[in-house]
């Protein structure tokens, strides 16, 4: 019995310590200062924009105007008002978008409304050299459009921007460390990759596409993660997502709670889906075709969402203080001690290096309360996931 508690701990570290591991070479790995790479502006590719847009009559004139304010003559922005019950069509005709009107209840969806949009371009006499996708949500920073266009047609791979969310004036606590660990996933994470040469996963807003790339891809689906899933696709052609944090992508936690745990729910249990339904085939498959950067890719994949791993190594990091206690040995128990602590030092020095302006080291110690809150919402992924699509609650 005592050399089975202690395989099944060994084996436990050892699935844990794989994307702490991950996560501290890729904290180590983004800490010197960053130096933004100069892009040439100059042969600028046209470019069609595309906004999926469900209900965001509110928020769409501020992502128009930073949208609009970026195009230049052979450039065009297309808003997809997609089941929509207000007025989110004569909003974008408005403000100077060319509008689709999709209807269907049946297949429901962001990728539903992106194929749409897509196929309407293909049938167009002229397409766009890039296709850059932007939700309605967002807001771009300046010539982060040209920057995205340019790089796309380098590199001839699908481009992510840097997409950051930020928490609003008067957000609680509780947003503040969500916006810390969004940072640590967003920006932290994949600069770390990048400047090891490895690629990145594409984030659903500030993506671009060159358009012989992108009218190919099956993109019509119904995954509440469509964005996570498309760049996988990509990744088995070996055309692996690029980071590309010159350009800046921003959006906003939303106020309420509701609105916040419905977004975090839709992000982290499609998330876990997928690396619990896909890593082991994906896995195999790119190493039969030898493709490394997909490995790359899956392997950043088997990171669970931060509060997740945070909680099971705490667990682990216990039980090994109390099978050190029981058997008066430190190994295998000290395993759980240290993946606990490499992914302590690894937040730590990710706060010290990015995270100081987002939230104060005292804020910073509630985070252990704001992981237990989460616990309900990975006790829903087990029994009773959330697998469609469902619009988060705006303020």
């Amino acid at each position: 019995m005592k050399i089975f508690l202690e395989l099944l701990f060994v084996v436990g570290v050892l699935l844990l310590g794989l994307p702490v591991f991950i996560i501290f070479f890729q904290t180590l790995s983004s800490l010197p200062t960053y130096k933004r790479r100069a892009i040439d502006l100059k042969k600028r590719p046209s470019i069609t924009v595309l906004i999926p847009a469900h209900d965001e009559s509110f928020n769409l004139i501020p992502t128009l105007k930073s949208v609009k304010a970026q195009l230049v003559e052979g450039d065009n922005v297309i808003v997809i008002a997609d089941n929509c019950s207000d007025n989110t069509a004569e909003v974008a005709l408005a403000n100077g978008a060319f509008v689709l009107e999709r209807n269907d209840e049946v297949r429901r969806g962001k990728g539903y409304a992106l194929d749409f949009g897509v196929r309407y371009i293909k049938k167009q006499i002229m397409q766009p050299d890039v296709l850059v996708i932007v939700d309605a949500d967002c807001f771009l920073e300046v010539d982060s459009l040209s920057i995205l266009a340019c790089k796309a047609v380098e590199t001839k791979a699908p481009i992510q921007a840097l997409y950051i969310m930020r928490s609003s004036e008067g957000a609680n606590l509780k947003t503040k460390i969500a916006e810390f660990a969004w940072l640590f996933k967003n920006w932290v994470r994949p600069l770390g990759f990048m400047r090891l040469g490895l690629p990145c996963h594409l984030m659903g807003t500030g993506m671009a596409f060159p358009w012989r790339l992108i009218e190919h891809a099956e993109i019509a689906s119904g995954h509440i993660v469509e964005d996570l899933k498309l760049g996988l696709d990509f990744s088995k052609e070996k055309l692996a997502p690029q980071f590309c944090p010159e350009a800046i992508v921003t959006s906003f936690f939303p106020l309420s709670n509701e609105g916040l745990k419905s977004q975090r729910t839709r992000w982290e249990h499609g998330h876990l889906g997928i690396l619990f339904n896909d890593t082991p085939r994906l896995i195999f498959q790119s190493i039969k075709d030898m493709n490394f950067l997909m490995f790359a890719l899956v392997i950043d994949m088997c990171v669970p969402p931060l509060a997740l791993l945070t909680l099971l190594v705490f667990v682990w990091a216990s039980l090994g203080i109390i099978g050190i206690f029981v058997t008066n040995l430190f190994m295998p128990w000290m395993g759980g001690l240290i993946i606990f602590f490499l992914l302590v030092f690894s937040i730590l020095i990710a706060w010290v290096r990015f995270g100081r302006q987002v939230l104060s080291f005292a804020n910073l110690t509630y985070a252990p309360v704001y992981v237990i809150f989460k616990i309900p919402v990975y006790l829903k992924f087990l029994i009773k996931r959330q697998v469609e699509w469902v619009r988060s609650h705006r303020d």
